[in-house]
């Protein structure tokens, strides 16, 4: 009764998905988005596309963090040819590409998220009547410190305490 449906891209985290989504990242709007330090002062290791490059490995390849990511990064030659870092020792690493999240901010990530909505419009099939891509920028992390345990002990004492 269900027929299979025909995908236009490769499976996740297959080098033919990174080889086929890599020419449509606009890495020159990118690096004008957060552009390199001007002037004295060290130089960045690493451009904003080859951070931004690295933050979309994550949905790409199914790794479960950053921290992963990062320690799978100098192993795996296929994500390192996609983000363009050209060295198996130097890699950005999880502090790297936070502080990076920082410096863009929400602006900076819808910046580029508009970016790339308006190239994957062009590449659209003309039959489809809608696209959806899902943006949560704005959602609060699940973090240890937003979650509750039940306290466990004394009588009378807090019915909920911070999770460790």
């Amino acid at each position: 009764m269900f027929r299979r449906m025909k995908t236009a891209l490769p499976p996740i985290g297959t080098s033919k998905l990174l080889e086929s989504i890599s020419p449509h990242i606009p890495d020159a709007f990118i690096n004008t988005v957060r552009p390199g330090i001007k002037g004295s002062g060290r130089r960045r290791a690493f451009s904003a596309a080859q951070l931004w490059r690295v933050h979309l490995l994550a949905p790409l390849t199914s790794t479960p963090s950053f921290n992963a990511l990062v320690r799978q990064l100098p192993e795996q030659r296929n994500w390192r040819r996609f983000a363009r870092l050209p060295h198996r020792e130097r890699t950005p690493d999880a502090r790297m590409l936070n502080e990076f999240r920082s410096a863009l901010g929400v602006s900076g990530l819808r910046a580029i998220n508009d970016s790339l909505v308006r190239v994957l419009l062009k590449h659209r099939n003309a039959d489809r009547k809608s696209v959806a891509i899902i943006d949560s920028t704005d959602l609060p992390a699940a973090t240890a410190d937003k979650k509750k345990t039940a306290a466990v002990g004394r009588p009378g004492g807090r019915v909920w305490e911070p999770g460790r």
